[in-house]
């Protein structure tokens, strides 16, 4: 029997609600600044917490760019949020396509060095970013990937995490289900399209929502890879905002913040169910 406790029922609510504040003030502040001119953010000190009134103009502009009455050009960010919706979709989508059939080869297929190819994958988790980015950069220029989708996101396709997690996964489905998908003549890719794939749903569901917004807010590899503004996505969008002119409209860079955080959260919501059991679901 498990008893009650007020006090430390108050206890965890008030570190719940305190641990909400914390992370959402931040973003209402953001909020708030972007329905104020820049002149007004820029004179109060502190920030007024008090939404005001440029709120469709500030967006107008976030969206579609132009000059402001200050003389500063925008950027749109509409182009930027397709650049980057793009390419988390295909870094998303890509990377749990790979994981799956690199894990469903190392459990179900016998070849010479299986486990050492195996622990090849596992051990680029253990290098850091910057050790890759130098020598996956040259192969990226030397293949005319420069300024391109692809550049943007075959190199980010590939992921021992996900691939990691699909085998350990695989190698919890019961050995009676290879063997009847064997005796009912199903093929390795038949078992993969209707066992394996039913099964791995949630979990698919689960890494699709962690590598989309890793895929969302890349900033280091498209700096590097991208020197056209065509091919910005939005996260480069707010650092030239910011960098790009002597006068700064912070009500204009607060609202393409909160764009660029709207997808994200947006997937979050709408796959949350699935996120949660893909993560602490154990019943396959």
């Amino acid at each position: 029997m498990i008893e009650r406790r007020p006090f430390l029922d108050f206890v965890s609510h008030a570190i719940l609600i305190l641990g909400v504040i914390v992370v959402f003030f931040p973003i209402y502040v953001t909020f708030v600044g972007s329905t104020q001119t820049a002149q007004e953010i820029s004179s109060a000190n502190p920030i007024s917490l008090i939404p005001g009134s440029n709120f469709v103009e500030s967006y107008r502009f976030a969206l579609f760019g132009g000059k402001t009455e200050a003389g500063a050009t925008v950027a749109p960010a509409l182009p930027m949020m397709g650049i980057s919706l793009a390419s988390a979709l295909i870094i998303a989508i890509g990377k749990i396509a790979i994981s799956l059939l690199s894990a469903f080869a190392i459990v179900y297929f016998r070849f010479p060095f299986k486990n050492l190819v195996f622990w090849m994958i596992f051990v680029t988790l253990m290098l850091p970013v910057e050790v890759r980015i130098g020598p996956t950069y040259e192969v990226v220029s030397d293949l005319k990937m420069l300024n391109t989708m692809s550049g943007l996101t075959i190199p980010l396709i590939a992921s021992a995490t996900a691939t990691f997690l699909f085998r350990q996964f695989f190698m919890t489905v019961p050995d009676e289900l290879v063997e009847a998908a064997r005796i009912d003549g199903a093929g390795p890719m038949r078992f993969f399209k209707d066992v394996l794939l039913p099964l791995s749903k949630t979990s698919m569901a689960a890494l699709f929502v962690i590598q989309f917004i890793y895929g969302w807010n890349q900033y280091l590899w498209p700096l590097l890879v991208t020197t056209d503004e065509k091919m910005y996505p939005i996260v480069m969008g707010i650092k030239r905002l910011i960098s790009g002119e002597v006068y700064v409209e912070w009500n204009v860079v607060m609202a393409t913040a909160i764009l660029a955080m709207l997808p994200p959260a947006v997937v979050v919501i709408l796959m949350q169910k699935w996120f949660v059991k893909g993560l602490v679901d154990t019943e396959k």
